[in-house]
Order: structure tokens, then sequence, then C-alpha cells
């Protein structure tokens, strides 16, 4: 599948050919460099391996120092794989462009990291309605989960139970995401909708199949 990593910028808003206002999410795509390709003679599959993103020599290890280097490139920040990548005749070093993938009208899935929102209750975190009712003497459980188990049998409560806790910081794909513009002088894609993710945050643009 054909993709490229990027940086989201952040969100704005454009207007189409018929006047309506879009939504859509800035996303400061590649430029990628080509760090490893795999073969089905010496992997099994065919893959290239990207790399964006400038990370300093000395948080790098040894070995991936080793691996830029065979590459001919400065270490990057972050590094995907992309299985069955269509520009395969691309060699270590290569650059990969915006332009060389995208196209405005192609649909593209994006990978993200949800932002953090630390420990909540289980209205925000599971859409709960709470307990409700504050006339009828509940003054302090408006937002509370209420009961969560049986007590004779089964006298445990179930795995999976919705209750409150950790949200946020999960990997997230959203579907079928169109994009609207591509300025290939500043490496930018403007894709329709949010994509998961603060403004500066590493994003994966994933071309769909046609």
């Amino acid at each position: 599948m054909n993709g490229i990593i990027g940086k989201k910028i952040g969100m704005t808003s454009i207007f189409d050919d018929a006047g309506r206002n879009i939504a859509c999410t800035v996303v400061e795509a590649g430029p990628c460099v080509v760090t490893q390709v795999k073969t089905e003679d010496t992997d099994g599959y065919t893959s290239i391996q990207l790399g964006f993103g400038e990370a300093k020599v000395k948080n790098t290890t040894k070995p991936m120092m080793g691996h830029f280097e065979k590459a001919k490139t400065a270490p990057k920040a972050k590094l995907v794989e992309f299985r069955d990548f269509d520009a395969l005749s691309k060699g270590l070093g290569d650059i990969i462009r915006v332009e060389e993938i995208f196209n405005q009208g192609d649909l593209v899935n994006a990978v993200g990291t949800s932002k953090g929102k630390g420990f909540q209750g289980v209205v925000k975190r599971h859409g709960f309605r709470g307990v409700g009712d504050q006339t009828h003497g509940q003054h302090n459980r408006l937002r509370a989960p209420g009961s969560i188990g049986a007590s004779s049998f089964p006298s445990r409560v179930f795995k999976g139970m919705r209750m409150a806790g950790h949200m946020g910081v999960d990997r997230i794909k959203v579907k079928n995401l169109k994009v609207l513009r591509v300025f290939p002088e500043k490496n930018l894609i403007l894709i329709k909708g949010a994509i998961p993710g603060h403004n500066g945050s590493i994003v994966i643009i994933e071309k769909k199949q046609s």
C-alpha cells in the first residue's frame, strides 16, 4: 500500500466549487527518505521503509546509526514500513514526495495517536448519562456510573466492564478521507475532515487501493 509519513499542522477550511465551506486538516507530508528496501528473495515479501523527521545523533543508537548510514541519510525520528509499495524502483536514500503518491480527489486512510485526556469518568469516557434525577435526593450522583454488578451471583465484576479510567493515547485509523488539495512546493496536503492527534503529532497517510 502506498503511503507517506507526515506531521499534523492543524485544521482550516476551504470553499469548494459549489461555495460550501469544508473543514479540512493540513498535513506536512514528507519528504520521506527510503531507509530500507525489502524483497521476496531476502525477506519473503516486498516493502519499503520510509524515514521522516530529523533525530539527534546523541539520541540514536549505534545499530540505528549504521542503518541510516547504509541509506546515506541523517538519523530519522520516525520509521514506517509500507508493504507492496508501488514505487519499488526506489533505492536506498531516494526521496519520496507527496506529489508522487497523492492527487486531488484520492481517498486515504489516516493513522495517528489520539490526544491524551488523562483519567476520565464514565460520562466522558463511555457516554453514560449519569444517575440523574437531581430533585430526588441525588445531589452528588449526576455523573456517577451507578451499579456495576450483582452481589450474591456472580459475586464479581465481569472483565470489560465500562468504568472510569485512562482515556486517549490510542492508535486510531480514520478511513476513506478525501484529499482536497496538494501543495508540492510546500509538501502540504489538505485532507477533508479531522485526523487523530494533536497539532505537531506524527501521522501516517495511506492511499486507498483503487
